[in-house]
């Protein structure tokens, strides 16, 4: 008999759609319609703010749907199932409710499984620290605040030809490793919530996907379809695809309005939209969902690739990640060597075309810096058990609210990994490589202790010769929380030759003269291009 992982279970999930009667809703008198507004508005508030439990825990949110098959959906993740039902029923008695129907809803429970780190379930009060945090945090998600959702159910087929559930445990591993890798290509593009509905619903898998940009949605399905373990095993039932809103804009979607409200200049005091700490939108942040973007570290191999954990038994139909190479970036690579020789011949040391030694991933958070400390010592002592890890660490930028989290691998594939699970970090906005235009990034800016102030002295005099320059973005000088004499330096540039228009200057010239005296290693320029 083929062997199943072990699971756990965590906070359960219910998709509630609802249609409009658009007849009734017009024909309805003002005052029935207002009143069905103020009471669904203060439904939806009240539950994103979790204030309909005893315990306070769980979150909501709540979305447009386009096309037929549903207008809203709100979406709940709550402790137990009586809070889901709850807070359904609770729905049913505002005036708003008299207005819709439910044509369907979807029940689900988010779930972490034993196909790979098998010493957490063995154990998990033994197991590794960062291994268990990690753990038990996805068994509790929070919802992201990305703009686009899709959902979907879907099971693992059982025919004559092919049937999931007769393969071995070590073919389903591999598989889902293989599916996984694919997923890396999306960290930072796309969030997931992942919940077994084995038991509660006709699928067994809810897939819940979260984005800024709707292709990114539809690309990572797309490009999932072409694995083995989605095309020979793979049942997919209806989609839905929606985008979120604020429950102060309850009115306006209503009245057929744009919503967000406040993306299209229709702010009023009844539809307003809190833009600030209580929008439903903005940078994408949170934990990721469900299953982790990637595969966990864990799971061994040089890469420190595998499956990860997380879905019902297993089976995360998703997974992402992804790394920079030092000193080649995404940048064509005769382009970067090109970059490299003219930047020799300056006598700037550039990096190797093929990624030196290390390979790094850089991700941008506006998180609180000690929060984000927090849950990154987390994650770095679970990374700190594979001999590929070399540094994963907290750098606060000088003068900006943002800080910047740096992993730094010995082989691409790591890095990649160790992505996948950096990207689930509080209030990730941006990964290094993806800004518009052309990037640059000094890393390894070791500096010698009796020289960190004339250091800093020196970059605020770059910066405003930088700040009057064609083409340039912004720079940004970044220390490490841990060891304020190391540093790195972040800038973006709108082409490539504004940069090299930079790095051919005299002045800068003279900082690289400079910093030879006050650096304690040789610094090395990565191109994100």
């Amino acid at each position: 008999m083929p062997e199943a992982p072990p699971t756990d279970e965590g906070w359960f999930v219910l998709h509630d759609f609802r249609t409009v009667d658009w007849d009734a809703w017009r024909d309805a008198p003002e005052r029935e319609r207002e009143r069905a507004i103020e009471e669904g508005t203060a439904h939806l508030r009240r539950h994103e703010d979790v204030a309909d439990t005893d315990a306070d825990e769980g979150a909501s949110a709540v979305f447009s749907v386009l096309g037929h098959k549903a207008d809203l959906l709100v979406i709940h993740m709550r402790p137990t199932l009586d809070h889901l039902s709850r807070a359904e029923r609770a729905f049913e008695r505002t005036a708003l409710a008299g207005f819709t129907e439910q044509p369907t809803s979807y029940v689900s429970v988010v779930e972490i499984s034993g196909y790979t780190a098998p010493e957490y379930f063995e154990d998990p009060e033994s197991a590794d620290e960062g291994l268990r945090r990690y753990m038990e945090e996805k068994l509790i998600p929070e919802i992201p605040e990305n703009e686009y959702v899709s959902f979907y159910p879907m099971s693992k087929r059982r025919g004559e030809e092919h049937n999931w559930y007769d393969l071995s445990f070590e073919d389903r591993a591999e598989m889902m490793e293989t599916h996984a890798e694919t997923g890396k290509a999306y960290a930072g593009k796309i969030k997931q919530l992942i919940a077994s509905s084995v038991g509660f619903d006709d699928y067994e898998w809810g897939v819940t996907l979260f984005s800024d940009d709707p292709t990114h949605i539809k690309d990572i399905v797309y490009d999932m379809r072409f694995d083995e373990v989605s095309s020979k095993y793979g049942e997919f039932g209806q989609f839905y695809v929606g985008r979120r809103f604020p429950p102060e804009d309850l009115g306006a979607y209503l009245a057929g309005e744009a919503v967000p409200t406040s993306e299209h200049g229709g702010r009023t005091e009844e539809h307003a939209h809190s833009s600030g700490d209580d929008g439903a939108h903005g940078e994408a942040h949170g934990h990721a969902h469900g299953d982790a973007h990637g595969s966990d570290p864990h799971s061994g191999g040089d890469a420190q690739g595998g499956t990860h954990p997380g879905s019902a038994h297993g089976d995360s139909p998703h997974g992402a990640g992804g790394a920079e190479r030092e000193g080649d970036g995404d940048g064509e690579e005769d382009d970067g060597d090109g970059i490299r020789e003219e930047l020799a011949d300056l006598d700037i040391y550039a990096g190797k075309p093929h990624g030196e030694d290390v390979y790094a991933t850089v991700l941008y958070s506006e998180a609180d810096t000690d929060e984000l400390f927090e849950e990154v010592a987390g994650l770095r002592g679970n990374f700190e058990h594979y001999g590929t890890h070399v540094k994963t660490a907290v750098y606060e930028a000088r003068g900006r609210d943002r800080s910047a989290v740096v992993s730094i691998w010995e082989t691409q594939s790591a890095a990649e990994t160790a992505a996948g699970f950096l990207s689930e970090l509080p209030d990730i906005v941006s990964r290094a490589g993806e800004e518009s235009g052309f990037g640059t990034m000094g890393m390894f800016y070791t500096v010698k202790p009796d020289y960190r102030e004339d250091f800093h002295d020196t970059f605020e005099t770059v910066g405003d010769l930088l700040d009057g320059m064609d083409g340039h973005q912004e720079t940004d000088l970044l220390v490490n929380r841990e060891d304020e004499n190391d540093m790195f330096i972040s800038s973006q540039w709108d082409a490539r030759e504004d940069a090299m228009a930079f790095f051919r200057s005299e002045d800068f010239s003279e900082t690289v003269e400079w910093g030879r005296d006050v650096l304690a290693d040789r610094p090395r320029h990565v191109f994100l291009a």
